[in-house]
């Protein structure tokens, strides 16, 4: 195959050879992929029908778990249908829509993250003037900007990655994973994914100073609420969001800082697994164990 331009396909990675650990596998990313989605989607259902929790916080709370849906959609059905089916296939433009898909919501997740370091930020520090300030208003634009920049994420990455030439249809990863396709390349890094991967580096690491800053803010403004109570109050609409925004970054880092093999790897297909999978899952586990207002509603619902 001498270039992109004939390859009809890549060949993702195949677990095993072996009929039922193939299964296994299937049966074990079906268990996965029903336990984010319906976590996700309690979430979503709770907080579109409960009018106690029709407020900023929540709104964003509620785009994260779409977005959590989105990207495991993306990947994970592929490769539970093609260890189902027996097959590693997947076509040139499937890869390219998982890529763009995939990417795009990472960085809207990103993005979401930082704003709602911000909105705590207000909620905490100006909470006089939260409700002018978090507006429905200013929420809605926020959000459509969270929306367009990870979309722009994702065309920039998809654009600079399938811009190169590739020598090799073999991914060793169970998706089509942005490093292992780059390591397909003839030429290696073109200029335009360099600057894209430059980039992004840079806003990352903006999104993350951002948060660090408002969390120090935050938390100093917390050690001069008078009362125990309204300490506590406070301190527990950040944890969960502090936890989240942790696991993001660190997943993120193990992944993306460390090697990518040529061949199969176990320790490739681990890192990439918590940093795909696992936040999605963790997620709206952390927000209903440690957010009173979601627990009571969620009892509601189960309780129909």
């Amino acid at each position: 195959m001498d270039n992109q331009t004939t390859m009809p396909y890549f060949l993702l990675l195949e677990f095993s050879t072996a009929r039922q650990l193939q299964l296994l596998h299937s049966f074990f990313f079906f268990v996965l992929y029903l336990a984010i989605t319906t976590a996700n989607l309690l979430i979503i259902a709770a907080i579109t029908f409960d009018q106690q929790l029709h407020r900023p916080m929540y709104f964003f709370l509620m785009n994260l778990a779409l977005q959590d849906v989105g990207s495991v959609s993306v990947i994970v059905p592929k490769s539970m249908i093609n260890s189902l089916m027996d097959t590693r296939h997947i076509s040139y433009f499937g890869c390219i829509i998982q890529v763009f898909l995939f990417v795009s919501f990472l960085g809207s997740s990103l993005s979401l993250l930082t704003v709602m370091a911000y909105d705590r930020y207000v909620a905490i520090c100006h909470p006089l003037h939260y409700e002018m300030m978090m507006n429905w208003k200013v929420c809605t634009e926020m959000m459509i900007l969270v929306w367009f920049a990870g979309l722009l994420y994702g065309t920039l990455h998809t654009t600079g990655t399938f811009s190169i030439p590739f020598c090799s249809n073999v991914v060793n990863q169970f998706f089509c994973e942005i490093p292992h396709l780059l390591k397909l390349s003839c030429t290696g890094f073109n200029l335009l994914e360099i600057g894209v991967l430059v980039t992004s580096a840079a806003a990352a690491l903006g999104c993350c100073t951002f948060i660090i800053v408002s969390y120090a803010v935050i938390f100093k403004a917390v050690l001069r609420i008078p009362s125990e109570q309204g300490r506590q109050k406070a301190l527990s609409t950040c944890i969960p969001h502090l936890t989240v925004v942790f696991m993001f970054f660190l997943t993120g880092c193990f992944a993306n800082l460390g090697p990518t093999s040529d061949t199969p790897s176990y320790l490739n297909f681990g890192l990439t697994l918590m940093y795909s999978i696992i936040p999605p899952l963790f997620n709206p586990i952390m927000y209903s164990m440690r957010n009173k207002n979601i627990r009571f509603v969620l009892s509601k619902v189960w309780r129909l």
